[in-house]
């Protein structure tokens, strides 16, 4: 039986070790039938992004024999198998460049001194220019600790000049995770201080040098505004609605199902509601990380892992527009979402809501599931699997300025019917001093509706359409006749009362004949209990009715 490749990186340990393979070695073919200078491919994190680059430089590494350990894959079936080992090959990851800044400078400096360490014979025929650049590139590496990145800003393209010159080749340049350190700096609240020597390693390596054969680099977003792509005449950036590298990143349904029957698992409607879902131009793609974990642990459960990205995410709803807020709980009422999108600009350097929706889909949190106009970058975008949900149940407790679980127990309440429970929780969430704009009916329909995401499995959400003689609030339908369906109508107290308790119970007491005489219920099959909430500020009177 072949270990489980959970959190493997390395492709030759992956071959090497007896771990379960997924062969996704054509991406290499594409990569020079394609013959991009630059290639930049945007994915989600966890999506096979780093194991695929270190794929990429073992096959070309001309340091490395790999013969082995490519040893019946597909690419050596064609004719660019003579390609393997032939080229001067950099291979740098910025996926764990994290944290504050003075580890991150740390880190992208490892990486840097790790190429140089490997290519050190190569600097024994250095003029004297020469030499005083090495010896001042050395002494960045050296000086790890110092927090600046300046001293190394030329490193790539000063070894890609001193590996062509030495090997009579151009040099064969992979990124990985690219983005990381810039997300990082954002959201630590240090990106003036690390963008520009950042954007100068990397540009330089891109546009400057003469020595480079192909670049492939991988992110979750594209940076625009730093001029690391601008002014390549041969750039290709492919984000998760380009088909180019499609099938490379993610495991799909055929992929998903030998993976689960070799470990003596099946590809049934429960593991496809919890991890389908992706949409990568026109294929259907699950995220390998969850798989692999569920196929390590036999859980059926949740294995997001949270990135700065999620931090990004909740900083930019809270600071988002009126027309963000609006479009978001479309979102949730409906299950999809018709917006512009913007995949090509990072959110942190122009604060939008198309940005802000493209960070949800970069990251992984939305998926394209239709492109609407390709032109206007219309798109529709959806929450894709049961996995992601509860994520988006917790960044909904955070817009709501809630406690992570706290819509959970509110749901759990409701399922099960304990009236007494959820109206405590449902006081408790209104008592939190940070618990915005209660100042209308909707402030307080927006929870309920972000309570819903962990309704909709089992639960048709009906919000603010016509049902029987008026338009109702919040109807959930129960999609089994067994389980009990719920009508919610909401009301506000605007003017200020003297007698306050009286006048709320009178108001929740006319929400529930509200309900009655507008018979919200019709349709409904079933027990169906009526929810009546009649609020004045952080007040609440509720009367919970069952049908009779």
């Amino acid at each position: 039986m072949k270990k489980i490749p959970t959190g493997i990186k390395s492709f030759s340990k992956l071959r090497e070790e007896n771990y379960y393979f997924v062969d996704k070695t054509l991406m290499i073919k594409d990569f020079l039938e394609r013959g991009s200078e630059v290639t930049l491919v945007t994915r989600p994190r966890r999506f096979g992004k780093t194991i695929n680059m270190s794929m990429m430089s073992e096959f070309f590494d001309i340091t490395k024999d790999s013969k082995e350990i490519f040893k019946g894959t597909k690419i050596m079936d064609t004719p660019y198998a003579s390609k393997i080992n032939q080229y001067p090959t950099i291979f740098i990851s910025f996926a764990d460049a994290k944290e504050n800044k003075e580890t991150i400078v740390m880190y992208i400096k490892t990486q840097l001194q790790n190429e140089y360490i490997r290519y050190h014979f190569i600097f024994n025929q250095l003029n004297e220019l020469e030499q005083n650049d090495y010896l001042y590139i050395l002494d960045g590496l050296k000086n790890k600790n110092n927090g600046i990145l300046n001293d190394v800003d030329n490193a790539i393209i000063f070894l890609m000049r001193c590996l062509k010159r030495y090997y009579g080749k151009d040099v064969m340049l992979f990124i990985d995770e690219y983005d990381t350190p810039f997300i990082e700096a954002k959201t630590g609240n240090f990106y003036q201080e690390l963008k520009g020597s950042l954007a100068t390693l990397l540009r330089s390596s891109l546009k400057n040098s003469e020595a480079l054969k192909y670049a492939f680099i991988t992110g979750i977003q594209r940076v625009a505004k730093e001029n690391i792509f601008s002014d390549l005449n041969n750039l290709v950036v492919c984000d998760v609605t380009d088909q180019r590298y499609a099938a490379y990143f993610g495991f799909d349904s055929d992929e998903t199902k030998k993976l689960l029957e070799y470990y003596g698992l099946q590809l049934n409607d429960e593991v496809k509601e919890m991890y389908d879902g992706y949409h990568i131009s026109n294929r259907d793609i699950y995220n390998p990380w969850s798989l692999l974990n569920y196929v390590d642990t036999k859980e059926l459960t949740s294995y997001w892992v949270n990135t700065s990205a999620n931090t990004m995410i909740k900083d930019g709803i809270k600071k988002s527009s009126r027309d963000f807020k609006e479009q978001y709980k479309e979102l949730i009422e409906n299950g999809y979402l018709d917006t512009e999108v913007n995949l090509q600009t990072s959110f942190y350097e122009v604060e939008s809501t198309p940005t802000l929706w493209g960070l949800f889909v970069n990251a992984g949190y939305l998926t394209v599931d239709q492109v609407i106009d390709l032109m206007d970058s219309y798109y529709r975008i959806r929450i894709p699997n049961e996995e992601v949900k509860k994520e988006f149940k917790n960044i909904t407790d955070y817009y709501l300025s809630l406690e992570d679980g706290q819509l959970n127990r509110l749901m759990r309440y409701l399922r099960y019917e304990q009236a007494d429970k959820f109206i405590k929780e449902y006081k408790d969430i209104l008592m939190i001093p940070s618990y915005h704009d209660l100042e209308k009916e909707n402030s307080y329909h927006m929870m309920m509706l972000g309570m819903c995401l962990c309704l909709d499995k089992d639960y048709e959400i009906i919000s603010n359409r016509e049902v029987g003689k008026g338009r109702d609030d919040l109807i959930l339908k129960a999609k089994d006749e067994k389980r009990t369906s719920f009508v919610l109508e909401f009301k506000y107290l605007r003017e200020d009362k003297k007698e306050l308790e009286k006048a709320l119970d009178d108001l929740s007491n006319k929400a529930i004949q509200q309900i009655k005489e507008n018979k919200y219920d019709y349709g409904l099959k079933g027990k169906v209990i009526y929810i009546g909430l009649a609020h004045h500020g952080k007040d609440v009177s509720i009367k919970w009715e069952n049908k009779r």
